[in-house]
């Protein structure tokens, strides 16, 4: 009865718990030092703004530096054969932000919903400003507050829009690429 009182009662937030205790452990036992992240950040973003990421956000963040950004991508730094869960957690945590690109389709992804869960999840462990949130277009608030995570969000922390007017895209880039880089390097 007590299995089953539990399921009922935290069943959503049990499998986020999950990965996030593995997430921990890998952390804890990697001997790596020198470098505690793989990747500044793990970008988490629907399938169907891809031509927007390989397009502008890969040319204006990676290739442009010193320092150099490494971004985390799932259609190219996921591991083959492993369970696209168990990806998005070690990526998550082999990264040392969360950037959710926010589009209408990201809403309607459930992979996407997924990565928004865990993000927060590690924001509220971590209590550091690891998650950053850009909106590629504009969302009515009354379709942004059906996502309530996303929408407590919103409300209490900074986030960037993509400017519709191309002369305002430098300085996007420039400030969300301040944002990225490591503390050491700014």
């Amino acid at each position: 009865m007590l299995v089953v009182l539990v399921h009922n009662l935290a069943g959503p937030y049990l499998l986020p718990l999950y990965h996030i205790t593995l997430g921990w452990l890998s952390e804890a036992m990697q001997s790596n030092t020198r470098g505690r992240y793989h990747y500044d950040a793990f970008v988490s973003y629907s399938g169907k703004d891809e031509r927007w990421v390989v397009e502008e956000l890969l040319p204006n963040l990676e290739q442009r530096g010193p320092p150099f950004l490494r971004l985390c991508l799932h259609s190219r730094d996921f591991q083959l054969g492993k369970d696209i869960v168990e990806n998005i957690t070690d990526s998550l945590y082999r990264s040392r932000q969360t950037l959710c690109l926010v589009s209408r389709h990201y809403l309607h992804s459930n992979w996407c919903s997924l990565e928004m869960k865990l993000a927060t999840s590690r924001l509220q462990v971590e209590q550091r400003d690891i998650l950053l949130l850009v909106f590629l277009e504009k969302i009515p608030p009354r379709r942004l507050s059906a996502h309530h995570r996303l929408a407590r969000l919103v409300k209490t922390r900074t986030y960037l829009d993509w400017p519709q007017d191309p002369h305002q895209h430098q300085a996007f880039w420039d400030r969300l690429w301040a944002k990225l880089i490591p503390p050491t390097e700014a």
